[in-house]
């Protein structure tokens, strides 16, 4: 089965994993710690996590120790930018437009003057 950052990204105990590890290189119980979940558990997300390039395993003597690489995420943050792009045309047509419906809306409206009262002096009558 072909695996692809995005699969990996979906699952948040994969996403907090990913956050762990890139901070430092972990072995697997010490990224199992963070988790309420079985250590078998966390093993078939770093699995799946190899699997789409987003972690590497290093042995140092008998421990083996899961780091990061981020450089496929890449391939998430240019699918999000297409995105970016077509919602800041978007909403900047939606702005325009809106700013334009509100000096329509004042000029149509113009605020009535009131009529004021003289108020003189009082005379008195005689």
């Amino acid at each position: 089965m072909r695996r692809d950052v995005f699969q990996a990204i979906a699952d948040p105990t994969r996403r907090k994993i990913i956050h762990l590890i890139a901070q430092q290189s972990l072995n697997l119980n010490a990224i199992a710690e963070n988790f309420d979940v079985s250590r078998p558990a966390i093993s078939q997300h770093i699995k799946l996590l190899i699997e789409c390039g987003l972690v590497q395993i290093k042995k140092q003597g008998r421990e083996r120790y899961c780091e990061a690489k981020l450089e496929k995420l890449t391939e998430v943050s240019a699918w999000v930018e297409q995105y970016r792009k077509f919602w800041t045309t978007k909403l900047d047509a939606l702005e325009l437009y809106l700013d334009k419906m509100q000096t329509e809306t004042k000029i149509k409206i113009k605020p009535k003057k009131q009529a004021t009262k003289k108020t003189g002096p009082k005379q008195s009558k005689k």
